[in-house]
């Protein structure tokens, strides 16, 4: 068993099941669900609003694909900040909630204190973000921009224990 201490749950192998088969398809029916997993309809649906409940499920969405919506350039770019004073850091994090076109930006160790996802249609697309978004960002002492050649391995969710 895995115990999730910041939930106070403990995960069993249906619950880490329940979590593979949600990652893969979170649009399954409750019925096909138990059914792949080894367990009644009801005993899964009460397990499923138990992950919800403990906030082991943060929630559901669609996985779209970027080139479906003209979006054939992923770009990952390191930000520098010129202070890592509290107050530096909250209005830069603030800020990146106001750009659509920053798809993820996780604080990090090492030589940037950002890193930041974008996705754009192409080099002059980026551009555009990088002189309309990215410029705007307050504190940025430096940027690093690296283009994704193509993915090798998608994110498809997080490995589930047990």
């Amino acid at each position: 068993m895995l115990y999730v201490k910041w939930v106070n749950f403990v995960l069993d192998r249906f619950d880490a099941k329940i979590l593979r088969e949600l990652q893969k398809d979170s649009h399954i029916a409750v019925a096909e669900l138990a059914e792949r997993i080894g367990l009644s309809t009801s005993a899964c649906h009460r397990r499923v609003k138990l992950l919800e409940g403990a906030g082991v499920i943060d929630g559901y969405s669609a996985r779209v694909n970027p080139k479906a919506l003209g979006l054939d350039l992923v770009v990952f770019v390191d930000i520098t900040l010129t202070s890592q004073s509290r107050e530096a850091m909250t209005a830069f994090e603030e800020a990146v909630q106001l750009y659509d076109e920053i798809l993820e930006c996780v604080l990090t160790t090492g030589t940037a204190d950002y890193l930041l996802r974008i996705a754009a249609k192409d080099v002059a697309d980026y551009d555009n973000i990088h002189r309309n978004c990215l410029a705007r960002l307050p504190g940025v002492s430096g940027m690093q921009t690296s283009f994704s050649l193509r993915s090798i391995k998608p994110w498809r969710g997080y490995p589930v224990p047990g």
